[in-house]
């Protein structure tokens, strides 16, 4: 893996250095009581974003050369000077620190990873000493398996393990896992595996280091099979961070595979959910390169985060102005959309030179407290299309309510608080520029630049939104095509309609409105990934929408679509054309229009 090309190479050896930090759960971490570790979504800084940069003089001995003590020592003052009263106290050493500037590894003599003595001529200890004397937490990085340069010759002993080698722990045939095929798979049935994951957590414990990233889990990181489910790998290091004593967070990376969301949310405090963000060109990030495909893949996982473990956007470099790659509309949107999310909070911006304005967007105290409040993190109450609007439910009864104009032009986009759950009157503050907008009814249009977004509190001062509901599978509603009815634990009268592909319909009758008018109409469906569906009411013209995955064919997710009806009975169609369309379990139609 050391031989790939300079962006993969480079990544895959910070991947395998471990990009973010690690963090153990636990056996409490969801329990009841409050976690010990990951209680709320981590903030602080690391350091991938700039090491993996093409920006001009960032890495100047050779790609990824970025990573040393002195860069290190420098980010973590200016983190302790600008940002840690905000709540940011995370310094995460990613990748390359047991590696020279041309990518070779150095391991001790128990095949456990060893500082690199021109990166880091101190040692990994005093650099975290270093960081806790500003009052910081550390973090450090790690690949999942044993890697290819610790194995030597199968004869290199296990720390604190008699009898125990390099080759007792692994599979015989050397078979490869994680996402750059750069270790050997551990074999979890040999009982001298655990022993080694045992011996590495020991040593990052007894440096002081109080966050572990594990990279390149599987399934996941690009890989899928037997060879790249590290499942095992992960439970072998929640049980030897425990082990230690010491409280480490533990966070894996990256694009874990949805289905093992229990497997992540059981053994760790916080998995990736994307690919990196980070563009590998000349600047930090780009939003179509890297940022945008956020809104899309994040909804599936929103029920999966809380106290405990959370789902990781990756960094948030919004701070640096040019060097970000992005205008300050992308900026603030991206920003937006890690606090509703309740993401992670780590920037990989160079801290030393952060402009005003990403100054204003990561120390916004009002924003920061979205995403640190005990509220769940916000999801789409619309479609995925071009202009959208998430929502959370706030414990005192008010929303966090984020709109997004994410297309290439100027656009309005409205907030109905029909798809909030309540008509009439509410009071509305935005969050960004601490200004309250004073009373709206029934809904708040803002016009929004090219990728912009506001963030506002709700404040509801009406009444709660009464519907009715029509189920997908009536006998009384139309089929065609392939459509056909399926049963479904987790919807509503345990069925919908499926197979909704290449011309397949669904029309459902007898839809009764007292007025004519323009409806919310909520939408419950299943998806195992984003598709798109035209809706029209009583033969009229369609209007195509892209819903986003409910993560897989058994979770049943809701967004709410305004749909034109006349007094008295209608019909509404959903319609595959010639695509494939999500399942449909109900709608729910409110008594009044919006």
């Amino acid at each position: 893996m050391y031989s790939l090309t300079p962006v993969r190479a480079l990544r895959a050896m910070v991947v395998l250095a471990l990009t973010a930090g690690f963090a153990t759960h636990l056996p409490t971490a969801h329990a009841d009581t409050a976690p010990a570790v990951a209680a709320k979504p981590y903030m602080g800084w690391s350091s991938w974003s700039m090491q993996s940069s093409k920006y001009p003089g960032l890495n100047p001995d050779g790609d990824y050369s970025y990573l040393t003590e002195a860069n290190v020592d420098k980010q973590t003052d200016a983190l302790a000077d600008k940002l840690k009263k905000y709540g940011y106290d995370h310094v995460n050493i990613d990748a390359g620190w047991w590696m020279d500037k041309t990518w070779k590894s150095g391991f001790d003599e128990y095949g456990r990873q060893k500082a690199d003595p021109v990166r880091f001529p101190s040692g990994m200890k005093a650099v975290a000493d270093r960081i806790h004397s500003k009052g910081l937490k550390a973090g450090i990085y790690l690949p999942a398996g044993l890697e290819k340069g610790a194995y030597g010759d199968g004869k290199t002993p296990i720390w604190n393990a008699d009898g125990c080698t390099t080759a007792d722990i692994v599979y015989s045939d050397l078979r490869t896992t994680n996402g750059w095929d750069s270790a050997y798979k551990i074999d979890f049935s040999r009982p001298c595996a655990q022993k080694y994951i045992d011996s590495q957590a020991q040593l990052i414990a007894g440096w002081g280091y109080d966050f572990l990233k594990l990279d390149g889990v599987g399934p996941g990181s690009g890989k899928s099979g037997d060879q790249y489910d590290n499942v095992a790998d992960v439970a072998a290091w929640n049980k030897a961070i425990t082990a230690t004593g010491r409280p480490i967070h533990l966070e894996l990376s990256w694009s874990l595979d949805y289905g093992h969301a229990a497997d992540w949310k059981k053994y760790s405090n916080g998995w990736r959910i994307d690919t990196d963000v980070e563009c590998y060109c000349n600047t930090l990030v780009s939003w179509e390169n890297s940022v945008d495909d956020r809104w899309d893949d994040a909804p599936a996982w929103t029920d999966k985060a809380g106290p405990g473990g959370w789902n990781d956007l990756d960094s948030l470099d919004v701070g640096n102005g040019a060097m970000d790659g992005l205008t300050k509309a992308e900026r603030q949107s991206y920003a937006t959309l890690w606090a509703v999310a309740k993401s992670p909070l780590f920037t990989g911006d160079d801290l030393t030179r952060l402009d005003d304005y990403g100054l204003s967007l990561l120390t916004n105290r009002e924003v920061i407290a979205v995403d640190q409040s005990d509220a769940p993190p916000a999801r789409p109450v619309t479609p995925s299309d071009a202009q959208q609007v998430w929502a959370a439910k706030n414990p005192n009864g008010t929303y966090t309510v984020a709109l997004f104009n994410l297309a290439s032009a100027p656009a309005a986009v409205s907030a109905n608080w029909t798809t909030l759950g309540f008509t009439g009157k509410a009071d509305v503050r935005d969050l960004w520029n601490h200004e309250d907008l004073g009373s709206y009814t029934n809904k708040v249009t803002q016009a929004l630049p090219a990728h912009g977004s506001r963030l506002f509190t709700v404040t509801p001062h009406g009444s709660a939104v009464t519907s009715t509901a029509y189920e997908a599978e009536a006998t009384t509603n139309t089929l065609s095509g392939n459509a056909n009815i399926a049963d479904c634990s987790a919807c509503s009268g345990a069925h919908k309609v499926g197979n909704l592909y290449l011309g397949g319909k669904l029309t459902i009758n007898n839809v009764v409105a007292a007025k004519a008018g323009t409806y919310q109409v909520k939408i419950a469906y299943v998806s195992g990934d984003s598709r798109s569906v035209a809706i029209s009411a009583n033969g009229n013209g369609a209007t195509s929408h892209k819903f986003p995955s409910t993560g897989d064919w058994g979770t049943v997710g809701s967004v709410s679509v305004p749909v034109t009806l006349k007094a008295g009975a209608n019909t509404i169609t959903f319609d595959s054309g010639s695509s494939y369309a999500p399942d449909i379990d109900r709608i729910d139609v409110p008594k009044s229009s919006s």
